[in-house]
């Protein structure tokens, strides 16, 4: 029978790796663990400091070889992305550069995160400019965009809050589904980063901006990375503020050739705006599925801000109305339930 490898026994492997790697290790480096993210990568910095991460990317679970082919593909299209110094994709064991921990989520204030965000249009720009490359970039496909959304009825509805949907519900959720599928497809195709926000932003010495997190990369609507930006999952600022960030960026677009002149302001707010529920109404069942899957449950602490963004947006457009007055006479009473459960009309306000 295989043996399972402990987490000591990988990491001992690793550090074994990195010290084979560096040419001035010592015989034995120390690994000290940092914050890892919602997959299964771990990260490590070493005892003896370094511009190199150690990243230990189990093959089970993740890509190492799409990670490594779309770092090096950003960055010859001039994303600040990490540079790999060395890779083992059969193992998962993978030395990186280190951003450090400048997270662009820590440096936002209510005085400056205007300024912040502006700051972060050219990198995504630059995203956006990327040429097409299907071998590489899977494309955001209506299936792909529905297998998202059946998370929400999956992880969140069912296993999280355990209602189970009627037919007449079941047909709204499709008929808004397919709305949304429609609304990503119509815009302009572009590289989509799909975790485009604060927590993926970092702030480098030289003041740069590094992107990281990027391996489930795709070809789709030119507004997912603008709106998973301004309507972050994890900080909220005022609406009225985030409508001209995003015209604004449209305006930018429309400079770049991104969008074509014919696309007006409410045209755009609208791709913008649906887009940005596809995301969320995906990322509570994302979040319910990390806390029961993955036994990660601090994610549960930011549903009520994503039920607040869904809700704003689904109140705010007469074709959506009907997810919003559902969700809140039939599943609001099942979430007020729950532990993690605060005032949704008030989250995210700083």
């Amino acid at each position: 029978m295989q043996h399972t490898q402990t987490p000591q026994e990988r990491e001992q492997q690793l550090s074994q790796w990195v010290a084979r790697q560096l040419s001035h290790a010592p015989e034995n480096i120390r690994l000290l663990p940092i914050a890892s993210d919602a997959g299964f990568r771990r990260y490590f910095r070493f005892t003896t400091p370094s511009q190199w991460l150690a990243v230990d990317a189990p093959p089970q679970t993740e890509d190492t070889l799409q990670f490594v082919n779309l770092a090096r593909y950003l960055h010859e299209n001039e994303v600040n992305t990490p540079e790999i110094r060395a890779v083992d994709e059969t193992v998962g064991f993978l030395l990186v550069t280190d951003f450090g921990d400048e997270l662009l989520y820590h440096s936002l204030t209510t005085g400056n995160f205007k300024e912040g965000y502006r700051q972060t249009f050219n990198t995504l720009l630059s995203l956006q400019a990327c040429p097409e490359k299907p071998s590489l970039i899977p494309i955001y496909d209506r299936t792909l965009l529905r297998r998202e959304l059946d998370i929400f009825i999956e992880w969140f509805v069912g296993k999280l809050l355990g209602y189970a949907l009627d037919g007449t519900e079941q047909l709204m959720l499709d008929a808004l589904f397919t709305n949304l599928e429609a609304n990503a497809l119509e815009q302009p195709q572009t590289l989509v980063h799909r975790d485009f926000h604060s927590r993926n932003l970092l702030v480098c010495a030289d003041q740069r901006l590094g992107v990281i997190d990027f391996q489930g990369a795709l070809w789709g609507g030119c507004t997912y990375d603008l709106v998973s930006l301004l309507k972050d999952c994890y900080l909220r600022w005022p609406a009225d503020q985030i409508r001209e960030l995003a015209l604004e960026y449209h305006r930018t677009s429309l400079k770049a050739g991104l969008v074509s002149a014919d696309v007006d302001e409410k045209t755009y707010l609208r791709w913008f705006d649906w887009m940005g529920l596809q995301r969320h109404i995906k990322v509570l069942g994302i979040f319910a599925r990390l806390h029961l899957r993955d036994g990660k449950p601090h994610y549960l602490k930011d549903l009520p801000l994503v039920i607040r963004y869904s809700l704003e947006v689904t109140q705010a457009y007469p074709e959506l109305k009907p997810f919003a007055d559902w969700f809140c006479a039939k599943l609001l009473p099942h979430v007020e339930q729950q532990s993690w459960y605060s005032d949704y009309r008030l989250a995210g306000e700083q």
